[in-house]
């Protein structure tokens, strides 16, 4: 009888392809801080030195996954952000994304982990960045608001990440509903109706004791 726990043999072109596939289902089991080599080999059914062989080390793994990762979600959330209401549509797409890639979203954003000045995260990252604040400008633009693009952009996705996250860990699955990307949508609509009534009420934002 085949001893099913005995590494599986594999291709040259197959191992970063199955490390990583392991690595990130080993993340969204236990957590990124809880990964480890060895865990990810057996997961992969590979030697325990293999995915040293090929990354270096966990550091070279995280990268690997959170340079595929932004490309991923740059492909996930391009289409939505080129139609009509794309920053709003886009912000939609990135909460999408992050559901449905707990693993991948988990690791991306947590630069500790990562070789900053690798060349395929640094575009991978550059180009997703690229997106989000174009969109902003966009939107700005099409719109005719007054504002920072940038400052557009760092509030959409505020919001949008920070939803993600605290859908992720299980914060808020009481109120959610059936459908939380649904939930999430009708928020940021009404979140940008509030925010515009106090504006135009007087309100000024500011973090000053004073205010």
């Amino acid at each position: 009888m085949p001893d099913d726990t005995a590494p599986r043999p594999y291709h040259h072109g197959d191992l970063r392809r199955v490390v990583i596939d392991a690595a990130v289902a080993e993340v969204e089991a236990a957590g990124a801080s809880a990964l480890s080599l060895r865990a990810v080999a057996r997961r992969a059914g590979v030697s325990h030195a293999a995915p040293a062989h090929h990354f270096g080390d966990k550091t070279g793994i995280f990268t690997a996954i959170a340079a595929e990762g932004f490309r991923m979600m740059t492909e996930a959330i391009a289409p939505r952000a080129a139609g009509e209401h794309g920053f709003l549509a886009g912000g939609i797409a990135y909460v999408g994304f992050a559901l449905e890639h707990p693993g991948y979203f988990e690791v991306m954003f947590r630069p500790a982990l990562h070789h900053l000045d690798d060349p395929e995260l640094v575009e991978a990252r550059e180009a997703a960045f690229d997106l989000l604040f174009g969109t902003a400008r966009q939107a700005r633009d099409d719109l005719g608001v007054d504002g920072d693009p940038d400052g557009i952009a760092i509030a959409g996705w505020s919001v949008t990440h920070g939803f993600a996250t605290l859908v992720l860990a299980s914060s808020m699955s009481d109120r959610l509903g059936p459908d939380p990307v649904a939930t999430v949508s009708r928020g940021m609509v009404a979140l940008g109706e509030i925010t515009r009534h106090a504006l135009e009420s007087g309100f000024t934002p500011s973090f000053s004791p004073d205010a």
